[in-house]
């Protein structure tokens, strides 16, 4: 890949002859439309033209994928094709502009008449291109040297309930789970600026008691605040968490996006945690969307250090293999050379008993966050957060849970607690 192109991959479905669709893909998301125009030289077309590298059939469906009114009215019938197509784009069509790079890749593609089916598979970049935008303030060393985990997945939990709660109640609660002694504390993406806990008086009252703790263990607790809203407030709200001595806020990054997002980067010297709430409907459909690789890819460039990605035997729809890839394309450069990996966050009813399995495929340079694996344990948080520890030691070890559960009482609970649900 030279420098001055980036690439992306598609996977596409087409009644049509995949070569053609492939050129009108390249076409329409550069200098093209479906009929050449005055003003489109071929001198023009060398310079801004996509270029279609590479198309692989795949196989062939005898139904589509999804519905095509363009092609029913044209009469077109199957079988439909399956393919790989490879294009790449020219960087000086785009520029450092986050926004014209989501729309040339994951753009209008979506919609062509020619295709029923459509998915962003990868989304690769030069490293001299991925140098114009910008990079984690943390990322994963630097969420370790604010937390002082120097190694070792780091335990985190999520605010529940997710909302009702007062500022002082949320306050309490973060001092419970602070002794508890968990090291990452974030709040739930549904939770932002409410008026019974809003965000004015509950950054204060928090960040309060995480210094209180700070003051007392020596621990410092990332606590990250969910300021999404419109970027002034989110500006507003980032300057409050740096002036109460807190280091992280966490953005639900569809909602906000990509410009409010590289805006408060710029912005603010915080870490920001990304939350991919909303992700599932670019990307349950296999042939729709836009894969975990393209979509982390692009946040990354507006320069989030950390990246949800669901957990492993959880409880939301993704495949295991799909959170372990998606793990490791958040600790994998975007570009040979660069420092710019981001950490990946494991949620969703993760427990004591899904920590095996995540050790052994994702390693621990992670953020392990368990909501009712901390809070719901049956002798309470800390207990919860012990039996955290006592998995992550077991399977470091390679011992087998049950064996490790026989000296650790807070591990066997849980296994007793959690294993039947």
């Amino acid at each position: 890949m030279s420098d001055d192109h980036y690439q992306a991959e598609y996977l596409i479905e087409t009644p049509l002859d995949v070569e053609q669709v492939a050129q009108v893909m390249a076409g329409e998301q550069s200098c093209g439309t479906f009929a050449r125009v005055a003003g489109e030289t071929d001198e023009l077309r060398s310079r801004a033209r996509a270029e279609v590298l590479d198309v692989q059939v795949i196989d062939q469906a005898s139904q589509p994928a999804l519905p095509n009114a363009f092609l029913t009215r044209k009469q077109v019938a199957g079988p439909w094709t399956r393919a790989r197509v490879r294009i790449q784009f020219p960087v000086a069509n785009v520029g450092a502009n986050l926004p014209t790079l989501a729309a040339t890749v994951a753009g209008n593609l979506y919609d062509l008449g020619e295709v029923t089916g459509m998915r962003l598979d990868t989304l690769q970049v030069p490293a001299a291109y991925r140098a114009q935008f910008d990079f984690p303030s943390h990322g994963v060393r630097g969420t370790r040297a604010a937390t002082g985990v120097t190694h070792g997945a780091l335990i985190g939990t999520i605010i529940k309930p997710n909302v009702g709660l007062s500022v002082q109640e949320t306050a309490a609660l973060v001092t419970t789970l602070c002794e508890a002694g968990v090291d990452f504390i974030k709040d739930d993406e549904i939770s932002t600026d409410p008026v019974h806990a809003p965000l004015a008086q509950r950054i204060p009252a928090v960040m309060a008691a995480v210094r209180s703790y700070r003051e007392r263990s020596g621990r410092n607790v990332m606590m990250a605040f969910n300021i999404s809203d419109e970027l002034d407030a989110m500006r507003r709200h980032a300057d409050l968490v740096h002036r109460e001595g807190g280091s992280c806020v966490m953005v639900s990054l569809n909602g906000c996006g990509f410009s409010a997002v590289q805006s408060l980067r710029r912005s603010t010297p915080l870490a920001i945690h990304g939350h991919r709430n909303g992700f599932g409907a670019m990307s349950r459909h296999s042939l729709l969307g836009i894969s975990f690789q393209a979509y982390q890819t692009l946040w990354r460039l507006a320069g989030v250090d950390h990246m949800h990605v669901h957990g492993l035997q959880g409880k939301f729809a993704q495949t295991d293999d799909e959170v372990v890839e998606s793990a490791r394309a958040c600790l994998t450069p975007l570009a040979p050379g660069q420092d710019d990996v981001v950490m990946p966050a494991f949620s969703s009813g993760q427990w004591a008993g899904t920590v095996p399995v995540t050790y052994q495929a994702a390693g621990e340079d992670l953020l392990f966050m368990s909501g009712g694996g901390i809070l719901a344990h049956p002798d309470g948080p800390a207990a919860g957060v012990a039996s955290l520890r006592q998995a992550w030691e077991a399977s470091r070890n390679g011992v087998a849970l049950a064996d490790f559960a026989r000296q650790a009482p807070e591990l066997r609970r849980a296994l007793e607690f959690f294993g039947g649900r």
